[in-house]
């Protein structure tokens, strides 16, 4: 796509901001003055109807006329409030994922293309959806299996979806440029590297066999954890465009009079969903990142379900370790270890204090030591964390806030089950049994093995990095003696790239002017 392309579609989305009032209900504070007269021009353009409303109902609407691939960015966005400010990401984690369905014959095509057989060879029966996001929705569908009919769930892409979140992308791509170079304060928070975090992840939500992999890896990490569980997923009937599992039947979590009326102890729920979310986390490094009540069923043994694993992170041993010294920080009151931690981990640069940042931890930890335990919120301890790591250049970490997000959701739909729930009493015997088994002496062993392990696979390598060391200095001798040079051909194609840039950037800012001007004579008549 080319760069003329990407500043239409930018122009577009600004439109479509502007006219259903998103832009005109941004906080100015902290803003330029030339951004905030632009906020206000902004104004002018909005419909009435949006200046009565929500700044957070005018984004649902906004981003549902831009299309599936914005959905998708406001979910992703949500989860890093670094990037847009608290108050924005709360607004867009109320955006619904819910489009128009499509129509049979495309899941038929679907079905077909992806897994090379009709779909009645593979199923008895397929039903009308019953949801409908921006990736992909979801039919019931029956086979056949042993004789008897089998009731299996079974999601599909949504049409031309790839194609519309590729062009989307390039005009991501494009204001996020533009802002590490024209916005300084912007540099730290990465935009470029967090679009093309949301370009990774979106990928591969839009892969359905990565989507069965996840649920597989799940399954298989949680097979003997008491009261959790996955659905199975049928390999037979999965593939790029197309995943089926098993169908469940069981009561959402977001039915709390249902999940009563079926006699389940919502206190235990409670208890359970919050330690199997630490166990995925700190024993695994893999968890599931969309853990909102939707995607929460217990079935008809008490089991808490989860499903859709589109959005899954992961924590390297280093994070898990840190995550833990935070937590068991706070809990015994020692601020410097915490310190000490991220500074260790590497998250906050060495030119800081580490006592002073002691002291910035204490300001978070104290107050909480004076509540009832049942009032105190690990996301929200988290929360404060990242906000005061920000005043000490602590770079963004995608892996940690994602966990944070996430953390903010589980915790939300404990609270529903129990509005007593004691955050910490229920996840001590997680947290605590994994501080034992890798902060203790067992740590050492284990660090030492890992080494051992590294020095083998590194003297295995050595022969191969001495030539390739031997090679590297020969290239350099014989650059210093004769210069760097290109071949004909390269030196032509740059030359050609570079004249193509130039032209199409000088057409794009003739029509950024044309727009400009066209705007300011509508604005005066």
């Amino acid at each position: 796509m080319s760069t003329i392309g990407a500043y239409g579609r930018i122009i577009r989305v600004g439109w479509v901001l502007a006219r259903e009032g998103v832009i005109s209900a941004l906080p100015s504070e902290g803003l330029p003055l030339p951004v905030r007269a632009a906020k206000s021009l902004a104004g002018l353009f909005a419909r009435r109807r949006a200046k009565g409303e929500a700044r957070s109902d005018r984004l649902a609407r906004a981003v549902e006329r831009l299309g599936p691939s914005y959905v998708k960015m406001g979910q992703f966005l949500a989860t890093r409030p670094d990037v847009v400010g608290p108050e924005f990401a709360a607004d867009l984690s109320l955006l619904q994922d819910r489009m128009a369905t499509f129509p049979m014959s495309e899941t038929e095509a679907r079905i077909r293309e992806s897994l090379g057989r009709p779909p009645e060879e593979l199923f008895a029966h397929i039903y009308n959806p019953i949801a409908a996001a921006s990736v992909a929705q979801v039919h019931p569908a029956e086979i056949v299996e042993d004789g008897a009919l089998k009731k299996v769930a079974l999601k599909v892409i949504r049409p031309g979806v790839r194609k519309r979140f590729v062009h989307d992308l390039e005009a991501m791509y494009l204001v996020s440029r533009l802002q590490e170079r024209f916005m300084p304060n912007a540099r730290r928070l990465k935009p470029v590297e967090v679009t093309r975090t949301l370009e990774q992840t979106t990928r591969i939500e839009m892969d359905l066999r990565l989507e069965a992999a996840a649920i597989s890896e799940l399954a298989e990490n949680t097979k003997d954890d008491p009261g959790f569980r996955v659905p199975a997923v049928d390999w037979e009937r999965t593939g790029r465009d197309v995943v089926t599992m098993e169908w469940i039947d069981g009561v959402k979590m977001s039915d709390i009079e249902g999940l009563r009326a079926a006699g389940h102890d919502l206190h235990a729920l409670a208890d359970t969903l919050i330690q199997s979310f630490l166990r995925h986390t700190l024993r695994d490094g893999f968890f599931h990142a969309d853990m909102h009540q939707g995607n929460l069923f217990v079935d008809g043994n008490g089991l808490i379900v989860a499903v859709d694993l589109g959005i899954t992170g992961r924590l390297n041993k280093k994070e898990r370790r840190f995550l833990a010294e935070i937590l068991y920080g706070f809990i015994t009151r020692d601020y410097r270890r915490v310190a000490e931690v991220h500074f260790e981990a590497g998250y906050v640069p060495a030119y800081h204090d580490v006592d002073s940042f002691a002291q910035a931890i204490r300001a978070i930890g104290e107050p909480i030591h004076g509540q009832p335990a049942e009032t105190i919120s690990m996301a929200k301890l988290l929360t404060l964390l990242f906000e005061v790591t920000e005043l000490f250049d602590m770079e963004t970490r995608p892996e940690l806030l994602m966990l944070q997000k996430t953390m903010v959701v589980v915790e939300g739909v404990a609270r529903t089950l129990n509005p007593n729930f004691n955050m910490w009493k229920a996840s001590e015997p997680v947290v605590a049994g994994w501080i034992r088994m890798n902060l203790g002496p067992r740590r050492i062993a284990t660090d030492i093995q890992a080494g051992l392990k590294g020095a083998v696979r590194l003297a295995e390598a050595l022969p191969e990095i001495a030539a390739q060391t031997e090679k590297l200095h020969a290239e350099l001798m014989d650059m210093s003696e004769k210069g760097l040079r290109f071949d004909p051909e390269t030196a032509q194609a740059i030359g050609k790239a570079e004249a193509h840039h130039t032209r199409w950037g000088r057409v794009a800012l003739w029509v950024i002017a044309a727009a400009s001007v066209y705007i300011a004579w509508r604005l005066s008549i």
